[in-house]
């Protein structure tokens, strides 16, 4: 199976071609030659998904600033299967007025790797794609000293392509309170953000009914099982969103945080909550989840509500004392 190529990586290959092509290249040229694109092009049977993620490549070079190109070749006006696409090189260079040293250079590149699969990812893709092809060399000591944040999980990039090719798909799950993971025969619809997490809205084949799925809670490999029993809709990825944010809306916790501790800092910044008698009112999508987060604050947050989410720190404590004698 072919090395799945990240968004920037193959953003990064498109310029330095269309940059070193006087004359252009053909859509044919690009998806058969370009890094990102060829390997796709050599193996798919369906070539339209990859050209729909051609265009969409090409309008986010254009937001990013880039200069692309698009000319009908000579003798051959007005059909679209011979237009060539390119990057004049005198039009992509920094303002004169603008100049940067190594170290900043490395420094804008470094915060851009921090941050490339977080909560900022789509404009950090954009800057570190465009600071690269304007000649950005990151030193090796400085690389070994970037933080990892990857809160893109390994099941979203397989989950994508199921979705953009319209495949069904086969995962473990695990559930929580489970120990061990159950497998899942879903057609994937949307991948949507909440609350700083991944979540897959599919079709539960085997249960014939809609369902979400956290893909931090995906185990193993996502696997291919097949064509897709549901599309999903135009506006699938919003009613996702709307779904999870009626969850997140309703689902409420009271918790107490030491004041001036680091529990009480983030807690109080977490998106919509107040002030009440108890302490803190808080909103969650997944108590789970929440129960994770709160015991990482140790004796600094005490639980008031609900009775549930108070036993499942607790047992989180309990289950650390256990390990550690």
């Amino acid at each position: 199976m072919a090395r799945t190529i990240p968004v920037e990586e193959r953003l990064f290959s498109l310029v330095l071609a269309l940059l070193a092509t006087e004359h252009g290249l053909t859509k044919h040229e690009i998806l058969s030659t370009v890094t990102g694109y060829a390997a796709r092009y050599a193996t798919d049977r369906d070539r339209g998904s990859l050209e729909r993620q051609f265009e969409r490549d090409k309008e986010e070079l254009r937001d990013l600033g880039v200069p692309l190109e698009t000319f009908d070749a000579q003798g051959a006006e007005n059909d679209t299967k011979f237009q060539r696409y390119r990057i004049p090189a005198d039009r992509y260079q920094l303002p004169e007025e603008v100049r940067f040293t190594p170290d900043q250079y490395a420094l804008l590149g470094l915060a851009a790797q921090v941050w490339r699969e977080g909560s900022l990812s789509q404009d950090s893709r954009r800057a570190l794609t465009k600071l690269r092809s304007l000649g950005l060399a990151l030193d090796d000591a400085i690389i070994g000293m970037a933080p990892t944040i990857r809160t893109r999980d390994s099941a979203h990039e397989p989950l994508t392509l199921a979705i953009d090719r319209g495949q069904q798909v086969t995962f473990r799950y695990l559930k929580p309170g489970r120990t061990s993971p159950e497998l899942r025969r879903v057609s994937p619809l949307a991948l949507v953000h909440h609350e700083g997490r991944w979540h897959l809205q599919a079709h539960d084949d085997a249960a014939d009914a809609p369902r979400t799925f956290l893909l931090r809670r995906i185990v193993g490999q996502v696997a291919v099982a097949g064509s897709a029993t549901h599309r999903p809709a135009p506006d699938e990825p919003a009613r996702a969103l709307a779904e999870l944010r009626e969850i997140w809306q309703s689902t409420v916790a009271v918790v107490r945080p030491r004041p001036g501790s680091e529990a009480d800092v983030v807690l109080r910044n977490r998106a919509e909550t107040r002030t009440v008698d108890g302490g803190l009112e808080i909103h969650t999508t997944d108590l789970d989840i929440l129960a994770d987060e709160l015991t990482a604050f140790g004796a600094d947050v005490v639980v008031v509500d609900p009775a549930s989410l108070h036993d499942a720190v607790d047992a989180r404590w309990h289950a650390i004392m256990e390990r550690h004698g």
